[in-house]
C-alpha cells in the first residue's frame, strides 16, 4: 500500500514516526513525506547566522540525508513560510496538499491529532487542512484514500507541568486505534533519521528524544474505533 506523510516541519517526521516509517517500508509498503516548509524559522538560525531562507536551505539538505536514511519511496518539501501557517489563507495549503495526494494516491494519510502534541500553530494547522482535504476528496470520489492517521501519544495521566514547562499534549486511550511495535532495527532507523538534523543536535540532545524513545507508536484512526487497538496502519482496511 501507499502511505503518505503529511508535516508542516522538517524534523516532524523524525521525532514522530520515522520508526514507523522504516518499518513500513520493510514490510513492502510505499512510504511517502510531504512538509509545507524548510522550517527555515528556527531559533538555530541565530546561532549560525544565517537568514530564514539559508537556514532552510540547509535544512532541506539534511532532509534529503533523513530521505536516504530511511529509503522513503519520495519526498516533496514545499516552501510555505516557516511559523506562519496560522496567518496564511488556508485554501492555499489546503490545495497543496490535495494536489500532492492527487499525485501519489495513497492509501493511508498520516498527520497530527487535533491537539499538535506540541499544541504548536503551525501543527494545529495542519491537522485542520488535512482532515478537510481528506474528507473533501473522499466526497468527491477520492476511492483510493482509505484512512486518516494522527501520530500521537498516550495520556498515562501524571503532572501538566514538568520542570516547569506544559508537557506533550496527549490523547486518552479511548482515542487510540493503533499501537505498533517498534523492532531494534526500526528505533535504530529512528536515531540516525534524527542525527541527519546536524543543525538540531543540541536542540535533540535536550529534548531527551533519544533515550526516552520507547518500543511502541500510537495512532488515533479519524471516523474509525478499534477496540482493542490494531498493530498496523493498514490493518482491516
Amino acid at each position: 500500500m501507499k502511505i503518505l506523510y503529511v508535516f508542516p516541519h522538517p524534523d516532524d517526521e523524525s521525532f514522530g514516526p520515522a520508526a514507523a516509517m522504516y518499518s513500513q517500508i520493510t514490510e513492502g509498503h510505499q512510504v511517502y513525506l510531504y512538509t509545507l516548509t524548510k522550517g527555515g524559522a528556527t531559533k538555530q538560525r541565530f546561532r549560525l547566522s544565517l537568514t530564514i531562507e539559508e537556514m532552510g536551505e540547509v535544512r532541506f539538505k539534511e532532509m534529503l540525508e533523513v530521505e536516504k536514511t530511511l529509503g522513503l519511496s519520495g519526498m516533496r518539501v514545499d516552501d510555505f513560510p516557516d511559523s506562519s501557517l496560522s496567518e496564511m489563507d488556508p485554501r492555499i495549503i489546503e490545495d497543496s496538499v490535495r494536489k500532492e495526494i492527487e499525485r501519489i494516491k495513497p492509501d493511508v494519510l498520516v498527520s497530527y491529532p487535533v491537539h499538535g502534541i506540541s499544541g504548536f500553530h503551525d501543527h494545529l494547522v495542519m491537522h485542520a487542512v488535512v482532515k478537510r482535504v481528506f474528507l473533501e476528496m473522499k466526497d468527491g470520489g477520492a476511492d483510493y484514500l482509505k484512512r486518516l492517521a494522527l501520530i500521537t501519544l498516550p495520556d498515562e495521566g501524571g503532572e501538566t507541568f514538568v520542570n516547569g514547562k506544559a508537557r506533550l499534549k496527549r490523547s486518552g486511550r479511548e482515542m487510540i486505534d493503533c499501537i505498533i511495535p517498534l523492532a531494534t532495527n526500526d528505533i535504530d532507523a529512528m536515531k540516525k533519521a534524527l542525527a541527519c538534523y546536524g543543525t538540531y543536535k543540541e536542540t535533540i540532545q535536550k529534548s531527551g528524544v533519544i533515550e526516552s524513545i520507547g518500543n511502541k507508536l500510537y495512532f488515533e484512526f479519524f471516523m474509525e474505533k478499534f477496540d482493542p487497538p490494531v498493530s498496523k496502519l493498514t490493518d482491516k482496511i
